[in-house]
């Protein structure tokens, strides 16, 4: 059985974070400090961990650089309320696997410690691509044979979801719930103002509105 430790100190996203893992068939461990986040890491009795930027006594980027530092080579998503390109990069370049922004639906976070394991493995696609427009799911970065397309995190996460649906037809809701999370707010107009900036962003073709239904990525 795959041994998960969770850094989080807010109980509720730890619970939630562990009951999830636990149904799905993983033993976890929380812990709620720095501190104890390293020590525990560097006992090799883990898998992966998921760290939370905002512990009290050191933040997340503190404890994943004492970590590579000490030359631990754990998978570590990170978990964290900013929403900004410098904190992805800072996080990744430091040494990060991944990186979600709260708020987040579990079943995303499951794909996303699924994908990590496998990629210890060596078996998993890390880019995804439609056309010449592509996605890297380990430096974060969006392309197309026009150049690098600088996203935030948010919108990183929204063009995820269209890559690996390209085709189908997503409803408003099915990307709140997505892209937002669990405390995502039904009656928001944020999803037309994300694609608003992500159709600038990577060309207004490639997204359509499907009247009445929602958005596609055109395959």
């Amino acid at each position: 059985m795959s041994r998960i430790l969770i850094a989080e100190d807010e109980e509720r996203i730890s619970s939630f974070v562990r009951k999830g893992l636990t149904a799905n068939g993983f033993a976890t461990t929380v812990v709620t400090t720095g501190r104890d986040a390293v020590d525990y890491a560097l006992t090799g009795d883990f898998d992966l961990m998921v760290l939370d930027l905002g512990l009290p006594d050191q933040d997340g980027f503190t404890v994943l650089r004492s970590l590579r530092e000490m030359g631990s080579g754990l998978p570590v998503v990170i978990l964290t309320a900013r929403d900004g390109v410098s904190d992805t990069v800072t996080g990744l370049e430091i040494g990060a696997d991944d990186y979600m922004t709260k708020p987040f639906r579990f079943e995303e976070l499951l794909a996303r410690v699924r994908l990590r394991m496998r990629s210890e493995r060596g078996t998993e696609l890390t880019v995804l691509r439609v056309r010449d427009l592509t996605l890297d799911l380990r430096t974060r970065r969006a392309s197309t044979d026009s150049g690098t397309i600088d996203l935030t995190a948010r919108e990183f996460a929204l063009l995820e979801l269209f890559l690996r649906h390209h085709g189908q037809v997503l409803t408003r809701q099915q990307i709140l719930s997505q892209v937002w999370g669990y405390d995502y707010d039904p009656g928001s107009n944020v999803v037309d103002v994300y694609i608003r900036s992500l159709r600038k962003k990577i060309g207004g073709e490639r997204i359509e509105t499907v009247r009445g239904m929602g958005y596609r990525l055109v395959a």
